[in-house]
């Protein structure tokens, strides 16, 4: 990348030039597309929070776009409770010189900030040794930090059966005792729901479902049946339903892109606990995937929860940075904290060595 890089920041998606949204349009991944952007901005923002998408050129030509926010004199990634995976999009086919550069213009227009958080990284992304390297060209300290787990499973040319042959026993013999008890439901139904028609029984099942289920109220009560709408749209979608009779008892939301199916959100009716719902539906919504659609990957989403480490297997680690300008009063202390912290853990989880 030849010459000086040119920043701009926009604070809408139809700002952004052209080239950007193509950009964004060609992303891999659902959290990189501008329709996860259009509903992030539409119903996950902070009261007060305004988007930043900054946006780099050289020689005119886009090479990185990075969503950002203002939540008052505070920048940081524009990411929310829901993201399960966020990295500075880069334009392809750049060498790792101009990866540093444009990451280098990105971090010059981060360091008046003094702090600026970006969340959910994941810790395999190709791009992280420049982006930090870059980081480190505009005069800030790029600060690690852990923030969750994310379970995953490649199921490439494995079907439902071959798949249960990688589960535990205990396990395989729970889904078989389960889905064999649903089967003698008479009452019982499964319905995969796709279609953009399909959305006003399916937003009506998610909302009876969760708000029956042991789940904390949701922080942007709109963005679950509004990210819905939008992948069905988008032919993405695959809305998982379990009923008994007339109740919907067990919901999934999964999404389907370039045969990668993620689980973005989960619920069951505690009322009907003795059926094992979310046993049931994920093994069939799981059944489907691999059977039907030939997933290649699955994923369960953010955290660590211990139900995910059965039916999958791999954890990668997604890892927040801080961007730190030290001769700032606001980064003099977020370095002083962090290394704190860092020593702080060290003296409870001393390693010991053996001799």
């Amino acid at each position: 990348m030849r010459g000086t890089s040119c920043v701009e920041t926009f604070t809408s998606l139809a700002a952004l030039p052209a080239e950007a949204l193509t950009l964004l349009d060609e992303a891999f991944g659902f959290f990189a597309s501008r329709t996860w952007w259009d509903v992030v901005l539409n119903h996950a923002m902070q009261a007060g929070a305004k988007p930043a998408f900054v946006v780099v050129r050289s020689a005119g030509r886009v090479v990185a776009v990075v969503p950002m926010q203002h939540t008052g004199d505070r920048l940081s990634s524009l990411t929310t409770p829901y993201t399960c995976a966020y990295a500075p999009l880069l334009a392809p086919g750049l060498d790792n010189a101009s990866r540093i550069a444009a990451m280098a213009a990105f971090g010059r227009n981060c360091r008046s900030a003094g702090v600026v958080r970006l969340d959910a990284l994941p810790a395999e992304w190709d791009g992280l040794a420049d982006f930090e390297r870059g980081i480190r060209r505009a005069g800030l300290l790029p600060l690690r930090f852990n923030h969750f787990g994310n379970w995953v499973e490649d199921v490439a040319e494995k079907d439902w059966a071959a798949y249960l042959t990688g589960r535990t026993g205990a396990l395989r013999e729970t889904i078989r005792r389960r889905l064999r008890r649903a089967d003698r439901l008479a009452d019982a139904r499964f319905d995969l729901l796709t279609q953009p028609d399909e959305m006003d029984r399916a937003a009506e099942a998610f909302e009876a479902v969760y708000g029956r289920s042991w789940k904390e109220p949701e922080p942007y009560p709109t963005f679950n049946v509004a990210f819905m709408r939008a992948m069905a749209a988008c032919g993405w979608l695959r809305f998982g339903l379990w009923s008994i009779g007339a109740d919907p008892v067990a919901v999934q939301i999964w999404v389907i892109r370039d045969r990668q199916a993620l689980v973005l959100k989960l619920a069951h009716d505690e009322a009907f606990k003795a059926h094992s719902p979310g046993t049931v539906l994920t093994a069939l919504m799981l059944r489907h995937l691999l059977d039907v659609e030939h997933v290649r990957g699955i994923d369960f989403g953010r955290g660590d929860d211990p139900y995910k480490q059965a039916w999958t297997t791999r954890r990668q680690q997604r890892i927040g940075i801080l961007l730190v300008n030290p001769w700032r009063p606001g980064g003099a202390v977020a370095v002083l904290q962090h290394f704190a912290g860092r020593i702080a853990r060290s003296l409870r989880n001393p390693v010991v060595e053996e001799v």
